[in-house]
C-alpha cells in the first residue's frame, strides 16, 4: 500500500494551524490525533504513519498556543482549543478518501480532555484516551495556562461523575468503542481520573482499559511510547473491523 503525507493549514477562528495527514489514496477511516499541552503534532507523525498503515487516513495537528502558534500560549482558552479540535475534525472529514462516518478520535492528556468533549458535537466512531486530563467547568474562558494548578491536582484526587463535568458527561453519552490508557506512576493524571473515565463510558459499545506498566505521564522514555504505540494499533486494529450492526461489513 502507498502512503502519503501532505501539510494542511486547518482555518480555526481568525487564525491557521498547522497539520499533516498520513494515508492510503483508496477511501478509508479516518483518525484524528490530539496533543496534549506542552505537546505538538511532530510527537505523532511516527505514530500517525503506523496509523495509517491500517488503511486509514491519519491527520495530526498543532492546538493554538502551540507550535507555529506558540505565541498564543499564555491566551488560548479550552475553548479556543475545542474550535481547533472540530475544525481539525471537519477538515479531516472533508477529505475525498475518509469516510465521515467512520472517524476515530485519539487524545492524549489535555488532548483526551477536548477529544471527549468534540464527541457532543461531532458523530465520533470510536474513542481512545490516554491518561485524560480533567478540569473544573467553571473558568472555561479563562486562559488554559493560567488555570490554578493546586486546585487541578485536588480536583483530580478523587472521582468524580458525569453530571459534574462536560467532559465526563460527553463519555456517558458516547456510544461507540471507547478506550482508556493509564500510566503506571503518572503524577499528572492519577488513577481518580482515570477511574472517572472509565465509569462514565458506562454506555459505550466496548469499554478497554489498558494500564502502561513503568511509564509516566510523558512516556518520557522509548519504552512506554512503544508500550502505547502497541496498545493504540491493536486496540484500532481491532475495532476498525469489527462490525457496529448485525450484517454490516467491516469497517476496513
Amino acid at each position: 500500500m502507498t502512503i502519503r503525507s501532505q501539510p494542511l493549514k486547518v482555518a480555526t477562528g481568525e487564525q491557521q494551524i498547522a497539520a499533516t495527514v498520513v494515508g492510503p489514496r483508496n477511501t478509508v477511516p479516518g483518525v484524528l490525533l490530539v496533543h496534549g499541552w506542552d505537546g505538538s503534532q511532530q510527537q505523532y507523525l511516527a505514530l500517525a504513519r503506523e496509523v495509517a498503515a491500517l488503511d486509514c487516513v491519519c491527520l495530526t495537528f498543532d492546538l493554538r498556543g502551540h507550535g507555529l502558534n506558540i505565541a498564543d500560549r499564555d491566551r488560548v482558552t479550552r475553548d479556543d482549543n475545542l474550535r481547533d479540535v472540530l475544525a481539525a475534525y471537519d477538515m479531516l472529514t472533508s477529505l475525498t478518501a475518509v469516510d465521515p462516518e467512520r472517524v476515530a478520535l485519539v487524545g492524549s492528556s489535555y488532548g483526551g480532555y477536548l477529544a471527549s468533549l468534540a464527541t457532543l458535537e461531532r458523530p465520533v466512531r470510536w474513542l481512545g484516551l490516554r491518561a485524560p486530563a480533567l478540569y473544573r467547568d467553571a473558568e472555561w474562558e479563562v486562559p488554559k495556562n493560567r488555570l490554578d494548578k493546586a486546585d487541578l491536582a485536588d480536583y483530580r484526587s478523587t472521582p468524580v461523575g458525569p453530571k459534574e463535568n462536560r467532559a465526563l458527561a460527553a463519555c456517558e453519552a458516547f456510544t461507540g468503542d471507547f478506550l482508556v490508557v493509564e500510566s503506571e506512576f503518572d503524577k499528572i493524571v492519577p488513577h481518580p481520573v482515570i477511574e472517572s473515565y472509565r465509569a462514565a463510558a458506562s454506555q459505550a459499545r466496548t469499554n478497554t482499559y489498558r494500564l502502561l506498566e513503568g511509564t509516566d505521564h510523558g512516556l518520557s522514555t522509548p519504552y512506554g511510547r512503544q508500550q502505547y504505540g502497541h496498545v493504540l494499533l491493536d486496540w484500532l486494529h481491532s475495532v476498525l473491523r469489527t462490525p457496529t450492526k448485525t450484517g454490516e461489513a467491516p469497517a476496513a
